[in-house]
């Protein structure tokens, strides 16, 4: 159905510019909705006319997972150029079997899912429309706000959210500047599904163990925040710091490099960091009551943001700098540091 509006939009013969953007867009839309019912419809009739299981499923929880075949689908359609026949079904029903494994944890009210569905999808298409981000941007996020809010609550998913926001508002800081020097974000800053997932693909690894062992919750709360002000810090010490009028060093031999180098620090990209990290851990207590009945927490993500972004900036120097991992490869190590450092300092400071 999804292919059946491409097909019509193409046909309609428009000048390729922001039409096309639009067309994406809705092919995706007709891509979730169908993609959910069919796939419910189908989930339901092999459970219940081909299976015999031990235990009952709950509607909620295969419609949870038709919403993911669907989420997964649609963002591998918007990614793959060739082989989709191959890739959609297969990634879709890997998501699907993987999350139910976690069945007891998914037991999901069908309204309320329909209504994250939709709330994440329409945060996930205004930033698509402000040009911030792609369409696999937009579905990847997507994705990931149905995910977190379900497996643990919607106060950690709009800490995430506060991430995106800053990430987003300083890209376009003194953009033309940074242009004009080479530093600046390749699209005018719109960001693609790796941007996304090297980011915030800690984060949600936490946030469903969150939902898995919730006796662990403030341990894992601690680690899935300081992931979080991991990137935040990178972010706004990368956007920030290349604005810094002086030349950076760079950070394992204080050697002077050129704005832009990877692994290079200034005192204006720390302060940018230490910056990211606090409002991460501001929100964080404004959002989350866990957090503001355990006020020692945000030090711990303060300093696991911290200690994260600057565990980025030397990988950069090393590793990225003799081509071993790229920026997305960099950005996903650096923010599974920041949730060790949060966890390990949560274990020393709580118990």
């Amino acid at each position: 159905m999804a292919d059946m509006i491409n097909i019509y939009d193409k046909a309609k013969k428009e000048k390729l510019h922001d039409n096309i953007k639009i067309y994406s867009a809705k092919s995706s839309i007709v891509f979730l909705i169908s993609g959910s019912i069919f796939a419910f419809l189908f989930c339901v009739w092999i459970y219940y006319f081909t299976l015999e299981a031990p235990y009952g499923i709950p509607y909620g929880m295969l419609f949870f997972l038709a919403v993911l075949g669907a989420l997964t689908g649609a963002l591998l359609e918007s990614i793959t150029k060739n082989e989709d026949n191959i890739i959609i079904p297969f990634g879709s029903a890997m998501t699907m079997w993987l999350f139910y494994n976690f069945r007891y944890s998914y037991d999901v009210d069908t309204l309320y899912l329909i209504k994250v569905l939709i709330f994440a999808f329409i945060l996930g298409y205004l930033s698509y429309r402000a040009r911030i981000a792609d369409i696999s941007a937009m579905l990847s996020a997507t994705l990931i706000g149905v995910i977190i809010i379900i497996s643990s609550d919607i106060s950690s998913f709009f800490v995430l959210l506060t991430f995106f926001l800053l990430g987003s508002l300083f890209t376009r800081y003194k953009y033309s500047y940074k242009l004009a020097h080479g530093t600046a974000e390749k699209k005018g800053g719109v960001r693609g599904y790796k941007n996304v997932f090297s980011n915030s693909l800690a984060a949600l690894a936490i946030a469903v163990a969150i939902g898995i062992f919730p006796t662990h919750r403030l341990l894992l709360l601690s680690a899935f925040l300081g992931s979080i002000a991991t990137a935040c810090g990178d972010t706004l010490a990368s956007e920030i710091g290349e604005t810094y009028s002086k030349e950076p060093r760079m950070i394992t031999t204080f050697q002077k490099v050129k704005p832009g180098t990877d692994g290079g620090i200034s005192p204006l990209g720390e302060f940018a960091a230490f910056f990211g990290a606090n409002a991460i851990a501001f929100m964080a207590f404004i959002l989350i009551p866990d957090i503001r009945n355990n006020a020692y927490i945000l030090l711990i993500v303060i300093a696991g943001g911290f200690i994260g972004t600057n565990i980025d900036s030397v990988l950069g120097a090393t590793f990225q700098q003799k081509g071993y991992l790229t920026n997305n490869g960099v950005n996903l190590l650096a923010t599974i540091s920041g949730a060790i450092v949060s966890g390990v300092l949560y274990h020393l400071m709580g118990s």
